[in-house]
């Protein structure tokens, strides 16, 4: 812990709260270098969020947040804020993270709610407050794969293989892009939705990276999540259930099985970036929690892009190249009947 910044949370705090009267509990690490911290005072609770300007800027979180709040999105409401300083004080939503209830009786009914909340957020015109999900954005998320999976697992690649894994890259860079274009939040999860008290819309967290992209990104980021996997004829289901819900310009000249082929195209490029940024995760940041996760992610790359002839020199390189050393080192994925 670094004292010198407990004391300024300190002092900020009292100043703040108009009291030094109350309680700080710090919560368990993310993937980056925030920290979160319960602050209990009387019987209120809020939420600290601690960002050192020198590693992470909270600037985007801000901006963001008041944005989305602006337009009924339930997101934490913010109580103060000191953006030098890298202090944020949040309303408190609470524990109860949606990961933690799902089961097969209650997920149908959970999804259709953050369903819902995503189409009301994919209304929101964002296209002034956030960035576009460039190409060369999408292409240098799937290049973590060769900078770190692949140097992990210490395969080298021939010319041939290079080229074809960045004709694959391309081709999915570009099915995203010609994609319907709305509001991302990106790592639209169960882990970043929850149950808040008294109230039936779920509230939104970890949305500082919002991006205006391709309309199918966060659908695939909670049917195919990369903590829990569900079946893929519950996955089928669902896509069809976004589909009626999409607003008519989202459906023109693109029927359901457009759409399906559009998520797949846009869940292979998540997938393929996310066994990047795990394997980055336990390489150079010493986080080793994700390592589990591996395998989960690697059988959704390896299954949902097998009816794409484009894609099947990849999926046969992930399979023949890639798998047997991969298995090795991170496990292999015990598929859920």
């Amino acid at each position: 812990m670094n004292t010198q910044r407990e004391q300024l949370i300190q002092t900020w705090l009292t100043d703040v709260l108009h009291s030094d009267q109350f309680e700080i509990k710090y919560l368990a690490g993310d993937a980056s270098f925030r920290r979160y911290a319960r602050v209990i005072q009387n019987n209120k609770t809020f939420m600290l969020m601690d960002a050192p300007p020198d590693k992470e800027d909270c600037v985007p979180f801000v901006s963001i947040d008041e944005f989305l709040s602006r337009n009924k999105v339930r997101v934490p409401q913010i109580i103060a804020k000191d953006l030098q300083a890298g202090f944020l004080l949040l309303e408190d939503f609470g524990d109860v993270l949606l990961s933690n209830l799902l089961n097969e009786q209650t997920v149908d009914q959970y999804y259709l709610q953050s369903f819902q909340q995503l189409i009301e957020l994919q209304k929101i015109d964002g296209c002034e407050q956030l960035p576009d999900y460039k190409y060369e954005k999408l292409i240098s998320e799937m290049q973590l794969l060769t900078d770190w999976l692949l140097p992990a697992l210490k395969i080298q690649l021939n010319e041939t293989e290079t080229s074809m894994i960045q004709h694959t890259f391309d081709v999915l860079a570009k099915r995203a892009l010609a994609q319907p274009q709305v509001i991302v939040h990106r790592d639209f999860h169960s882990r970043n939705l929850m149950q808040l008290e008294g109230e039936k819309t779920l509230g939104i967290i970890d949305f500082q990276d919002a991006v205006i992209g391709a309309d199918t990104y966060d659908l695939i980021s909670i049917t195919r999540d990369a903590y829990v996997q569900w079946s893929p004829e519950k996955v089928n289901e669902w896509f069809e259930q976004f589909y009626h819900l999409l607003p008519p310009s989202a459906k023109q000249e693109r029927n359901l099985e457009q759409f399906k082929q559009d998520a797949d195209y846009m869940a292979l490029q998540r997938h393929i970036k996310i066994l990047g940024i795990f394997v980055r995760l336990f390489e150079r940041d010493g986080k080793s929690g994700y390592l589990k996760d591996l395998p989960r992610v690697m059988w959704y790359v390896l299954t949902e892009s097998q009816s794409y002839d484009e894609l099947t020199p990849f999926i046969e390189f992930m399979q023949q190249r890639v798998l047997p050393e991969f298995n090795q080192k991170y496990g292999v994925y015990e598929v859920v009947a």
